[in-house]
């Protein structure tokens, strides 16, 4: 992962130097220079328009006793995307309007939630697999120093079943084992 952000903060510069430097070439260095700016100024103000309008659908939600999970992504996205903003280059600036447009800012909310779902499958398996064993770690006795000399007892370790949609509460028949 470090080799990645290192490739990512020597790369990206260098390609926005060279595209700020093609369209140089091709319009002229003022008129280069103004774009820039007027992508900034753009930019500022599509961010705080729609951070106002995420703001407002946040604290609406928060008001119906919602969890807000939606308009913090959203929140999340407009903060990447401001920050790419103020990264000076054509490149970054594309990008960060990318998240701040609603149309795109939800394409990729939804590619990232599918990139983040088979991550977790991947890395993890499938979550909430009903009828897996959990076994219960509490404490059942404490040592003392000077019980160091008597060998440790050993923890009682009980088995039972996670809850499934049959049997919410996780009693499914079985003898308790516990």
């Amino acid at each position: 992962m470090p080799g990645i952000v290192a490739l990512v903060l020597i790369v990206v510069p260098l390609v926005e130097l060279w595209v700020i430097l093609t369209v140089a070439d091709r319009i002229g260095v003022l008129e280069t220079v103004g774009l820039l700016i007027g992508v900034a100024i753009a930019g500022t103000w599509l961010l705080a328009r729609q951070g106002m309008s995420t703001w407002r659908a946040l604290r609406a939600a928060t008001a119906r006793g919602e969890m807000p999970t939606k308009e913090l992504t959203d929140a999340a996205l407009l903060v990447v995307g401001g920050s790419l903003l103020l990264t000076p280059g054509f490149v970054t600036d594309i990008l960060g309007l990318w998240f701040l447009i609603p149309p795109t800012r939800d394409a990729s909310k939804n590619a990232f939630r599918r990139l983040f779902g088979w991550w977790v499958a991947t890395r993890f398996g499938r979550a909430g697999v009903a009828g897996q064993a959990v076994y219960d770690t509490s404490v059942t006795s404490v040592r003392r120093k000077d019980d160091a000399a008597r060998p440790p007892e050993t923890p009682e370790v009980s088995a039972r079943p996670l809850p499934s949609p049959e049997h919410p509460d996780g009693e499914d028949g079985s003898p308790d084992r516990g």
